[in-house]
């Protein structure tokens, strides 16, 4: 068919062109640029809404763009039609698994602005519980849960071996829930 139809066809643009396995990803972003209109028109005749048509555009650009920066794009003798199939893939992927589509609603969330006040008192929580700990098991804690460093590296910063980490971590979390069950 033609611009009009839904299938995509080939353009005389495409025979001049190598395809685009041989773009660099600058390259690669000029070519979907000029062919992004076209491409947004069609996928607008297909979706017949154009928040969808833009959506479904820029899901076209973000996969074909990852692998254009990883040069696993193979070469195309048709760039325009495989950028088509690939918009394609992703229109009756959406259709297929209609739990990966993202659902609009009227309504706002529920959540608040509380001025601060959970952050501050979470701080203060966490100040509390840590201050009922030694030092070591404090550090232990923090390194571990909280910076989220494995058990290896905070026994490097700490200048112990990783099973007295373990041990001082363990024995940390032990004190902090009988804090928090009291």
């Amino acid at each position: 068919m033609d611009s009009h139809g839904g299938m995509c066809t080939r353009d005389p643009r495409d025979a001049a062109d190598d395809g685009f396995g041989h773009l660099s990803p600058g390259e690669f972003d000029a070519s979907f640029t000029a062919d992004m209109p076209r491409l947004r028109r069609r996928l607008l005749a297909l979706t017949g809404n154009p928040h969808d048509a833009d959506d479904l555009l820029q899901e076209t650009y973000l996969r074909l763009s990852r692998r254009a920066r990883a040069r696993t794009l193979t070469p195309q003798q048709h760039p325009y039609a495989y950028t088509c199939t690939v918009a394609l893939n992703l229109l009756r992927d959406s259709w297929l698994h209609p739990s990966r589509r993202e659902h609009t609603t009227d309504r706002l969330p529920e959540a608040g602005w509380d001025g601060g006040l959970g952050s501050y008192e979470a701080s203060a929580t966490t100040l509390a519980l840590l201050s009922v700990l030694s030092p070591k098991e404090a550090a232990a804690v923090i390194l571990v849960d909280l910076e989220g460093l494995t058990h290896d590296t905070a026994g490097e910063r700490l200048g112990a071996h990783r099973g007295t980490v373990q041990r001082n971590r363990m024995r940390a979390l032990a004190k902090m829930r009988a804090a928090l069950t009291r």
